[in-house]
């Protein structure tokens, strides 16, 4: 593809496409704070009803199968491979052409995935054999991990559907229904194990039938969006279509690319199966570390994805160039504070947050540690999402997955040498540092490939976010030395208190931010003016 001649309008235009990024990116995140929030409030139910038991260990053991089938076929390498065909489609061929091409997918989807929810069910006894060892000595709780498989298996292809749709909605500038619809998987979860467990002699699989139900809304939810644009399914047998084909090639090698953090999740639960409580601290852990993850970082290389594929379709390589760059300064605008933020307040936050009926202290302390070795890789875990659209936007979905499986196998050797020493908190941080390696080789080839980024924005961009972390530093290092977390109950003031020193932090970094005149702020600053003028003119 050869780059276009340089265009005086191209400045005018990027600017433009960067505040719609932001602008859509702050509607997912929006939507993913509200499903956040509602996954907390899950995770403290879970944490109270079922702590750290067998039972609890068994679940998340068993939430894994789906959940990486998920990001493998799903919300990763289907996803990913669909928007840039499907984008061009948009950009270069009829309406009738692009709801044939997302039919035809849909159709094939469908086939394939009720498949292999079919075979996993089948096989869950040997799945679980392999993913928990250290569950071999204990047939009981082998034997629920397998039934709690069997019965979340059909959620994998809800969210399968669920993530075409998305990848449909998306293409079209539609962000909020695709957005929105995790909050009602949540609500199921929450529902069901509030109302359905207590009447179950196994009250976790309530929690399983929960995950599927969720799984099932998520779809339905954006069945509406589809119908009001022309864009419904409809099944559509077309195993030679060229799209699809393309789709296909493309996909094959992405099962890695976006979903490496999964893969990396997943081996560090096959070797916390060892540890009593290591599944479940691992689990939490990373929860906390997805919550500005999935706000931020995930809204970000959501929203950026079809501007990159639209820009990749036409040739704009200057305007593709201006974009990941700017996406990359926005990630580090953000994530920067978050990373030092979970570090100072990790056991203030699990504390708050889990520390409830069934969860002890000890509890707290190892998800706290785990948390912290998470976070160490939190700004690479943000940033590969948007290397790696970059690359999807281009096509290329062979070198996300080559690096990714580098990453599998840095992953491995890491975990294999910081287990022993370390525990589970060594899985963790094992993970972020397979995150650094993978992001590190992507940067540098993308940089090759683009012919450079402008590095000197982002560097700026990194300063002033290490400047603007100086207040947050310090008002995270007094709560975090409070006595009050070590006593029990209290638990008003400590909300207070936790919830101020986000308040003085967030405030001292922006502050800090508008003295420099970050474009990062004025662009986020424009975007919550433009929500509450909505909201007061409602």
């Amino acid at each position: 593809m050869s780059e276009p001649t340089a265009d005086p309008a191209v400045p005018t235009q990027v600017k433009d496409e960067n505040h719609s990024v932001v602008k859509a990116a702050g509607l997912i995140g929006t939507a993913t704070f509200s499903s956040r929030v509602l996954g907390f409030i899950r995770d403290m139910v879970l944490a109270r009803l079922f702590g750290a038991t067998p039972a609890a260990d068994a679940f998340f053991v068993a939430y894994r199968v789906p959940n990486l089938l998920r990001e493998l076929f799903a919300e990763g390498s289907m996803s990913s491979a669909f928007i840039p065909i499907f984008a061009e489609y948009q950009t270069l061929k009829s309406k009738r052409d692009a709801w044939e091409l997302a039919s035809a997918v849909f159709t094939t989807l469908l086939t394939l995935v009720t498949g292999i929810t079919i075979l996993g069910v089948i096989a869950a006894p040997g799945i679980v054999w392999l993913l928990a060892p250290g569950f071999h000595d204990d047939p009981e709780k082998l034997a629920m991990t397998t039934l709690l498989t069997r019965i979340m298996f059909p959620y994998l292809l809800f969210i399968s559907l669920a993530a075409l749709a998305m990848g449909v909605l998306n293409s079209l500038r539609a962000f909020a229904a695709p957005a929105f619809s995790p909050v009602f998987f949540n609500i199921f979860i929450i529902g069901c194990a509030l109302f359905l467990s207590p009447t179950l002699a196994e009250p976790i699989l309530g929690v399983a039938v929960g995950v599927v139900a969720g799984g099932a809304a998520q779809f339905a939810m954006q069945l509406p969006g589809l119908k009001v644009r022309g864009m419904l399914f409809g099944l559509v047998v077309a195993p030679g279509h060229p799209g699809v084909r393309r789709i296909g090639k493309l996909m094959l090698p992405s099962l890695l690319g976006l979903s490496v953090t999964q893969i990396n999740i997943t081996v560090s639960t096959i070797l916390a199966s060892f540890f009593a409580g290591g599944p479940t601290y691992l689990f939490y852990g990373m929860r906390l570390i997805q919550f500005p993850l999935g706000i931020f970082g995930v809204a970000l290389a959501t929203a950026i994805l079809p501007t990159l594929s639209a820009q990749s379709a036409r040739g704009a390589l200057d305007e593709l160039r201006a974009t990941v760059g700017f996406g990359l300064r926005m990630i580090l605008f953000i994530i920067l504070p978050a990373m030092l933020g979970l570090i100072l307040l990790r056991e203030p936050l699990v504390h708050l947050f889990f520390e409830h009926g069934s969860f002890t202290h000890a509890d707290t302390t190892a998800t706290a540690t785990a948390v912290f070795c998470y976070a160490v890789g939190l700004w690479a875990f943000a940033g590969v999402r948007i290397i790696v659209a970059a690359f999807y936007s281009l096509q290329d979905t062979k070198t996300p997955a080559i690096t990714a499986a580098i990453a599998v196998t840095a992953n491995i050797a890491f975990s294999l040498m910081l287990m022993s020493p370390l525990g589970v908190s060594g899985l963790a941080l094992a993970t972020a540092l397979a995150a650094i390696v993978n992001g590190g080789i992507l940067v540098a080839v993308l940089n090759r490939r683009l012919g450079g980024v402008d590095w000197g924005s982002v560097g700026r961009t990194s300063l002033r976010a290490v400047v603007g972390c100086l207040p947050l530093v310090v008002a995270c290092l007094s709560v975090a030395g409070a006595q009050i977390w070590s006593h029990p109950g209290d638990w008003i003031a400590k909300s207070v208190m936790l919830f101020v020193a986000i308040g003085f932090s967030v405030g001292g970094y922006a502050a800090v931010h508008a003295l420099f005149g970050s474009e990062e702020l004025t662009l986020a600053w424009g975007m919550v003016q433009k929500k509450f003028s909505r909201v007061i003119r409602r």
